[in-house]
């Protein structure tokens, strides 16, 4: 356990809201409880890595770090998309650099052994010696590429690194259930679709302010004149996931009315609501009629975060035109955001702020988080 978690700082993070504590600053500022939390919360659980939009095609491959555990992301020869352990069973090597795509096996570069996009190993050369290409004591068939537990929903790449987590679907049952309505295919609008936000900030920071409305009123001017404080609700179910919903979205138009069509079949809740929610640990997504977001957040450091924000769509049939104007709107919003987290980031360096307080009637969303994640280290110390 590292030296700066306290069980009993924890257990004043798990009481009641009105009592309860934020977490210590130690989890926010010290880079041994960094990774000792790590290992409890985002390694135990279904983390976010990507999205199966970063390889495309078949035999497309995209390399990605996670906690400093070398990954590699690839959609296989039958468009299937797994996540590999990016070394070579040899010698450990690093076998994809940069993002590509495997025209014939994935070879690694120092002693050429070759595996299939499926991770299967299929070729040794020179394993028995010049021009001896197996040998006795190496069984190909069990040493193919490390497979990493994966699942994807919502068009996000879950991973569960210690591969010991339940199932996804029964995980997350409620929230799937919750928005079953969408559970319909989803388009990534492509290059101008995505971006990137390099923060200098603790993951968490950025959740617990995403999952709140709180702050619109001051953060957020311009989307609070139409979708006013009021007008939001709050989404808390302890122990799985939390957010904010609005009564009051107001769906993207161009010059001749709405810019993209509709999610088909939603119920009349959907015409002029959304729901913003984080899935816990560290992906926040949001639902609306006529486009969906993803937000994967990647821990680099106990204070920096990059967050990689992905849009899709209903139809693939949407002007780029629309689509750039809809992603520089949001990034827009989010970038908003970054001073916030970054000062509440600095402020955690104040030695006599005990975590903060709640408010009973605005902060549920943000305590069901802190309360998770104190319950997630618990439980790995306790063990």
């Amino acid at each position: 356990m590292a030296k700066d978690i306290r069980l009993d700082s924890l257990d004043a993070v798990r009481r009641p809201i009105e009592s309860a504590n934020g977490l210590p600053n130690a989890h926010y500022t010290d880079p041994d409880v960094f990774e000792t939390e790590s290992k409890a919360v985002l390694l135990q659980n279904w983390a976010g890595l990507a999205v199966a939009a970063d390889v495309p095609e078949n035999g497309d491959a995209k390399p990605i770090e996670f906690l400093g555990i070398p990954l590699l992301l690839i959609r296989d020869r039958d468009g299937v998309v797994r996540v590999f352990q990016n070394i070579c069973r040899h010698r450990g090597m690093i076998l994809v650099q940069e993002p590509r795509k495997i025209e014939g096996a994935i070879r690694c570069p120092y002693h050429s052994w070759c595996y299939s996009t499926k991770g299967k190993l299929v070729s040794t050369p020179h394993v028995g010696g010049p021009g001896r290409n197996t040998h006795e004591g190496i069984d190909r068939d069990t040493l193919g590429l490390i497979e990493v537990r994966s699942h994807i929903w919502r068009d996000v790449v879950f991973i569960n690194i210690s591969g010991t987590a339940a199932p996804f679907e029964d995980v997350h049952r409620d929230l799937i259930d919750r928005w079953s309505e969408f559970d319909q295919p989803v388009y990534h609008g492509g290059a101008d679709s995505r971006f990137e936000l390099d923060v200098q900030t603790n993951w968490k920071l950025a959740v617990e302010n995403y999952c709140e409305s709180y702050h619109l009123p001051w953060v957020h001017p311009g989307l609070n004149s139409y979708s006013r404080l009021e007008d939001h609700y709050n989404i808390n179910e302890p122990g799985q996931y939390s957010g904010q919903g609005t009564l009051v979205y107001r769906q993207f138009e161009g010059d001749t009315g709405p810019a993209f069509p509709d999610f088909a079949g939603l119920s009349e809740k959907w015409n002029e609501g959304a729901e913003y929610i984080a899935v816990y640990p560290n992906v926040l997504l949001g639902a609306q009629r006529d486009h969906a977001f993803a937000i994967v957040l990647e821990p680099k450091t106990h204070d920096r975060t990059v967050e990689h924000i992905h849009l899709y769509y209903a139809s693939e049939d949407t002007s780029p035109e629309a689509r750039t104007k809809n992603a520089a709107l949001w990034k827009e919003v989010f970038e908003e955001d970054i001073f916030v987290v970054e000062g509440m980031q600095k402020g955690r360096a104040a030695p006599d702020f005990d975590g903060g307080r709640f408010s009973p009637a605005m902060d549920g969303p943000t305590h069901c988080f802190h309360d998770w994640v104190a319950r997630q280290v618990q439980a790995a110390t306790e063990s």
